[in-house]
């Protein structure tokens, strides 16, 4: 069982303190989680309360969302790519940002499309909203995504648009494994594993949930997350769904503790 702490006794502790969603497999929170144990980088687990106000997190990073890293007195860092550069400091090694200026670039733009502000990520949230805000869901799993939906400035327009911009970056990042599998790599960039794999493994249970013996969830989420728009069931390859089985299995904490 994962133990977490409260926000508040995390805030007078020492050390790497990371808030995280409990229950949820959030890619964000994931993938922090996935960084740090490759890293081996021992830190406190604090609770975020889903959608709830968090009065303290708010008081300590001016925002309420997870993951947050903090680390002794330095700022809070609220996104990924903050995250990234501090567990990387913290940890350097084994590096997961590439030293190779070309790969670098590559990687971090990669990871940008699937974990930035109108990336896959983001996107697919706008379908999570769109699907469980319908008039046949219950009126309390309408009134929880209709406040995540708020949160995140969905509207018509990004509904409309979502799956596409899923669709652009998961046609994108299947080309990338091809090309990488033709040199006889089975990473996304160079010869090892990099942030990008880990970002990648822990996006895809946006698609299809790791199943329950590795990933156990309340059915409400695991409906979530389990994809049903037809263009990106379309676009969900077997290559994509290998290289997220391949990183779990090879480099990642299984079965997750959510």
């Amino acid at each position: 069982m994962t133990r977490y702490i409260e926000v508040a006794e995390a805030m007078s502790l020492p050390g790497l303190r990371v808030v995280l969603t409990p229950g949820i497999p959030g890619p964000f929170s994931e993938a922090a989680k996935g960084i740090l144990h490759v890293k081996k980088l021992p830190y406190v687990k604090a609770r975020q309360d889903v959608l709830g106000p968090n009065p303290e997190l708010l008081r300590w990073t001016a925002q309420t969302t997870a993951p947050v890293a903090c680390w002794n007195d330095e700022p809070p860092r609220c996104t990924w790519i903050e995250q990234l550069f501090l567990f990387e400091r913290l940890a350097p090694t084994p590096r997961l940002i590439p030293q190779d200026w070309d790969e670098r670039v590559l990687m971090l733009g990669l990871a940008n499309e699937l974990m930035g502000e109108n990336g896959f990520s983001w996107n697919r949230r706008h379908l999570m909203v769109r699907d469980f805000t319908r008039p046949e869901r219950d009126a309390t799993t309408r009134a929880i995504y209709d406040k995540l939906g708020r949160k995140y400035w969905y509207g018509p327009e990004v509904s409309a648009a979502a799956p596409g911009r899923c669709v652009e970056v998961m046609q994108r990042f299947t080309a990338q494994l091809e090309k990488q599998q033709a040199r006889g790599s089975p990473y996304f960039i160079g010869d090892s594993l990099t942030a990008l794999d880990i970002y990648w493994a822990t996006a895809a249970a946006m698609l299809e949930p790791l199943p329950p013996d590795l990933c156990e969830m309340a059915p409400l989420f695991r409906e979530v997350y389990t994809n049903s728009d037809p263009l990106l069931r379309a676009a969900t390859t077997p290559i994509l769904m290998a290289h997220r089985d391949f990183i779990y299995r090879t480099h990642l904490e299984l079965p997750v503790q959510l």
